[in-house]
C-alpha cells in the first residue's frame, strides 16, 4: 500500500475518532435513531442529485444502507444516547476488525498475512488493557448494543467489498438514501410523534455542527474513502487501520467533552498503534529479510 493511502486511511480514522464527540453532542439533543435518520437525510441530498448513481444493483445498495446506515450507526447512536462513554465506544465497535477479516475469510477466502495477525494481536492486547480499564462503569445493554452496532459495521465491509471497483463515492451517497425510512418508522414507534418538535425547539448551533460533521465528513468522506479502499485492497490490509479510531476517540472525548484519560489507557492506545505499525510495515519488512 503507498504512502498517501496509508495517510487517507489513518485521516479516515481519525476522522470517525472525532465523530464519537459529535455524535454524544448530537444525541444531547436529538432522539438517536432521528437523528441517525437526519445524518443520512443530509448526506444523501442534495448530492444525490449531482453523483451519478454507480454501475451496481439496488440489492447493494440497499444492504450496504441497512447494515451501516441502520445496523452500525441506528445501534451505536443509541449505545451512547442510553450511557456508552464516547470513549469507550470507540474503542468496543473496533470490534469489527475481526467480524471483518472473519467475514473476508467466510465469503471471499481471504486468509490474514502473518504480519497482519500479529499486529492485530498486538492491538487486540491494547484494546483489552483499555477495556479492563473502562468497562467496570459500563452498563450492560449498552455495551450488548455497541458489540452488535460493530458486527453490523463488518457485514457492510463485505458489501462495500462484494461492489468491486466502482465510484465508491456514488455508492455512499445512493445507498444513504436506505436508512431514513426505516429509522424514521421505528424512531416513531421508539420516541413517538413528538421527537421531531422536541428536537427542532432544542437544537443549537452544536447540535447542527454535529449534524454537518457526521453527514459530510464522517459519512461522505470517511465512508465513501473507506468503501474506496476496500475495494482495491486485501481486507487484512485495510480493516485494521481502524484500530487508530479508539485512539483517536479517547483523545478527543478526553479533549471535548472531559471524559478521563489514565495511564492505562495511554498504554493501551501505545499498544495499539504499535499493531498499526506492525500491520502496515510487517509485510515489507518480511520481504527485505533474507530467506
Amino acid at each position: 500500500m503507498p504512502i498517501r493511502h496509508i495517510v487517507l486511511a489513518l485521516s479516515v480514522a481519525v476522522v470517525w475518532g472525532l465523530s464519537f464527540v459529535a455524535i454524544r453532542w448530537g444525541v444531547d439533543e436529538v432522539a438517536p435513531l432521528l437523528l441517525t435518520a437526519v445524518r443520512y437525510i443530509f448526506a444523501a441530498l442534495p448530492a444525490v442529485f449531482f453523483v451519478k448513481r454507480p454501475a451496481v444493483g439496488w440489492p447493494l445498495l440497499i444492504g450496504y444502507g441497512l447494515a451501516i446506515g441502520v445496523g452500525q450507526f441506528g445501534l451505536l447512536f443509541l449505545a451512547i444516547k442510553l450511557g456508552m462513554p464516547a470513549g469507550l465506544s470507540s474503542l468496543v465497535i473496533q470490534l469489527q476488525v475481526f467480524f471483518t477479516i472473519f467475514l473476508a475469510f467466510a465469503f471471499f477466502g481471504e486468509r490474514p498475512g502473518l504480519a497482519q495477525l500479529g499486529g492485530a494481536a498486538v492491538a487486540l492486547v491494547g484494546i483489552g488493557v483499555i477495556a479492563v480499564d473502562r468497562l467496570e462503569g459500563a452498563a450492560l445493554l449498552p455495551l450488548l448494543l455497541t458489540i452488535a452496532a460493530a458486527g453490523c459495521w463488518g457485514l457492510g465491509n463485505m458489501v462495500g467489498k462484494a461492489a468491486g471497483r466502482i465510484d465508491m463515492l456514488g455508492f455512499v451517497v445512493w445507498s444513504a438514501l436506505i436508512p431514513p425510512i426505516p429509522l424514521l418508522l421505528a424512531s416513531l414507534l421508539l420516541d413517538g410523534p413528538g421527537a421531531i418538535p422536541l428536537a427542532l425547539s432544542h437544537l443549537t448551533i452544536k447540535g447542527i455542527g454535529s449534524i454537518a460533521f457526521m453527514a459530510y465528513i464522517a459519512t461522505l468522506f470517511g465512508f465513501g474513502a473507506w468503501a474506496w479502499l476496500l475495494s482495491r485492497y486485501n481486507t487484512g490490509q485495510v480493516a485494521p487501520f481502524a484500530l487508530f479510531v479508539p485512539v483517536a476517540g479517547i483523545a478527543s472525548a478526553a479533549l471535548f467533552l472531559g471524559e478521563a484519560i489514565t495511564g492505562v489507557e495511554i498504554i493501551g492506545s501505545v499498544l495499539v498503534f504499535a499493531g498499526l505499525l506492525l500491520n502496515v510495515f510487517g509485510p515489507r519488512l518480511f520481504k527485505r529479510a533474507p530467506a
